[in-house]
């Protein structure tokens, strides 16, 4: 299988009696950007607990690359490649933005390591790009504490950034956020995809029209449609299950 490709395929999780996904079959190609939507319950966070090892499917094959998820913990999958950013966003408010990206930077972390830690050069280069890339240059020696929500959502992409991520799992990134900020976001994603692929989900729709990508629409832990929003917002089954309600 060709490197950077997720690939799901019959992927099944039953908790309890409760299948919260329902032989689950996805692929997501290297550099993909793609929004996965639908209703709650529907299996979203289900399926990125898979892909990140937090849960283990009960059936099914889940890949990334040549490499069996299943068989990896989640530190293991994250070393891989794999990043994931949760609704909430998670940053050091004591320090500044610049000091955030500096401590999620990949690099040694062992003891002796960390006592003689000097910022090389091309990391400090490394570290005004993702500021750069990510719209915060102007905030660099701001305390994270004082950012806005929106600003902190875009630090938290950045912190996972540095890892040098090849697939980046993105919850629901724009609730709360203003119109300014949304807009913001979705040309941060549609930035950084490419280089690394992107999962978004998201239930705000006119968000997910602005990334301009394929879209997943799973139900009852399946995938209920595909294709541009407009296809997807105009399918009978979609409109009765998610967009009718």
């Amino acid at each position: 299988m060709k490197a950077g490709t997720l690939y799901l395929d019959g992927v099944s999780v039953v908790f309890d009696g409760f299948r919260a996904l329902n032989s689950l079959s996805l692929v997501i190609e290297p550099g993909e950007l793609r929004a996965i939507i639908g209703p709650n319950g529907a299996g979203k966070t289900t399926m990125m607990d898979i892909i990140t090892g937090k849960t283990r499917p009960t059936a099914g094959t889940v890949q990334f690359g040549d490499h069996d998820l299943t068989r990896m913990d989640e530190a293991a999958i994250a070393e891989l490649g794999i990043g994931r950013k949760f609704q909430k966003p998670t940053v050091f408010d004591a320090l500044t933005v610049f000091e955030n990206l500096e401590l999620a930077l990949k690099a040694p972390r062992d003891p002796w390591s960390c006592l003689r830690w000097v910022l090389p050069p091309a990391a400090r280069r490394r570290i005004e790009a993702t500021l750069a890339e990510i719209g915060l240059a102007d905030r660099a020696g701001a305390r994270a504490a004082i950012l806005s929500h929106g600003q902190r959502q875009w630090l938290e992409i950045g912190m996972l950034l540095m890892q040098e991520p090849q697939l980046l799992l993105v919850d629901e990134p724009v609730a709360g956020m203003t119109d300014q900020e949304t807009e913001h976001t979705a040309a941060l994603l549609r930035r950084i995809a490419g280089q690394r692929s992107v999962v978004v989900v998201e239930h705000d729709l006119e968000f997910v029209r602005a990334l301009g990508e394929k879209v997943t629409v799973l139900c009852e832990g399946a995938v209920l449609s595909e294709g541009s929003i407009d296809r997807v917002q105009n399918d009978p089954r979609v409109i009765e299950v998610y967009l009718g309600r």
